[in-house]
């Protein structure tokens, strides 16, 4: 090849002193040729070949290879190394032009090398996440953590090549920058530190919903690496939070509340004070024919009946024990809650005064839904109070809210 190439600088009449210069250029010229030739033969014939008999395949791990982009990686080796097996051939009389161009081919192939085992590791992660018994196990802090040790390995090699050194030389100079070292990657070594204590204490887990007000982060956990985790948050935002930040920190996870089987809520009513009173018995009476109070009624009437006895019937009403708005109307609520489908019975349910205030007495309910979903949640939420304030007249009772121009209108 290189005889016919003089031979024909010769025959067009090219100076001898640069037949020698011209021959080196047209075999690299023909030898970077046949390299992307066979770049593109192997891509567009045995890659899609190989496509096709992945996507035939029944297996789940050859379509990760498709995916991360595997088979493109390795390919883009042969003609790195077709430059590096030939490139001394055909620059033998041009070592000064051969040196840097085969340390760069080396420095190259080194890198994409570095690469392919990247995309391989990027395989093992999906097809771990894929079949995984357990979240609170995650790869993505150790495959970064592979991954950052690979490019390491591949930038000591290089370095090594480009000043002809041994990558021993390099690494017995590493102890005096081990503080620079430190500064550099002390995010990295916090992470890791930070991703081996989450996932020992299973602290937290792809799926879980945590709140880290700090950071504006409310939302599902989407990915922990080495040195973030990502949480989607309600608005489909994503906010990227430091990993050391869950164990420097405090954070919320309601992971406890999915596996519990029950949902706290907890709200208050607010009673205008005002509107408290005592039943008179024909007030009782129509109470009767609801049925949640029928056996509370009757149980109080009777224990009413037995403290009467032995008493003067002309003692004044105020001396006397009688059944009041507001407590009748506690108990109704709690047994109502108790028999309602949609309330978990084997949890805290109950119903409290809190302390009064300007805004009226509050009347706390607190209970848990047996329903997790948020969606559902609030349908289950807004319809048992919906049923509380359409009732509250019934027994007299007035709902607090601050005077509007609906409340001063004269009839």
């Amino acid at each position: 090849m290189q005889q016919w190439i003089t031979e024909l600088l010769t025959s067009l009449g090219w100076p001898n002193e640069h037949i020698t210069l011209g021959v080196s250029l047209s075999s690299v010229v023909g030898l970077l040729i046949i390299a992307i030739l066979s770049h593109y033969v192997t891509k567009s014939r045995v890659i899609a070949v190989v496509e096709k008999l992945v996507l035939r395949s029944k297996n789940q791990w050859d379509d990760l290879l498709l995916k991360h982009q595997v088979f493109e990686r390795f390919v883009l080796l042969i003609p790195l190394f077709i430059l590096l097996v030939f490139l001394p051939s055909v620059l033998d009389d041009l070592p000064d032009v051969l040196t840097p161009l085969l340390i760069i081919v080396k420095v190259v192939i080194t890198f994409q090398i570095a690469r392919c085992m990247c995309a391989l590791l990027d395989v093992i992660q999906s097809v771990y996440r894929a079949k995984a018994k357990t979240r609170y196990v995650p790869l993505n802090a150790t495959i970064q953590l592979i991954k950052l040790a690979i490019y390491l390995v591949a930038t000591i090699l290089s370095i090594s090549t480009i000043i002809d050194r041994s990558p021993v030389y390099l690494l017995s100079g590493l102890g005096a920058l081990t503080a620079v070292l430190l500064l550099v990657f002390q995010d990295t070594i916090k992470g890791l530190v930070a991703s081996i204590q989450i996932s020992a204490n299973k602290m937290v887990a792809p799926g879980d919903w945590i709140e880290l007000p700090q950071y504006g982060a409310d939302g599902d956990v989407l990915e922990i690496g080495l040195n973030t985790v990502k949480v989607q948050n309600f608005d489909r935002t994503v906010t990227t939070v430091p990993t050391y930040a869950l164990i420097s920190g405090s954070f919320k996870n309601w992971r406890d509340m999915f596996n519990s089987g029950g949902r706290r809520i907890k709200r208050a009513i607010y009673i205008d004070i005002s509107s408290v009173k005592f039943y008179q018995q024909e007030e009782l009476a129509k109470l009767k024919d609801i049925r949640l109070l029928t056996n509370y009624l009757a149980q109080k009437e009777q224990e009413i009946a037995q403290e009467v006895q032995g008493i003067n019937p002309d003692e004044p009403a105020i001396n006397q024990r009688k059944l009041t708005n507001i407590g009748t109307f506690r108990v109704y609520i709690e047994t109502y809650l108790k028999q309602h489908p949609k309330v978990h019975q084997q949890m805290t349910c109950m119903v409290r005064q809190l302390a009064p205030s300007a805004t009226g007495l509050p009347l706390e309910l607190y209970f848990f839904s047996n329903d997790q979903n948020w969606v559902n949640y609030e349908a289950i939420q807004a319809d048992i109070f919906d049923h509380i304030y359409a009732i509250a007249p019934e027994f007299g009772i007035r709902i607090f809210q601050h005077p509007t121009g609906h409340d001063w209108k004269t009839k």
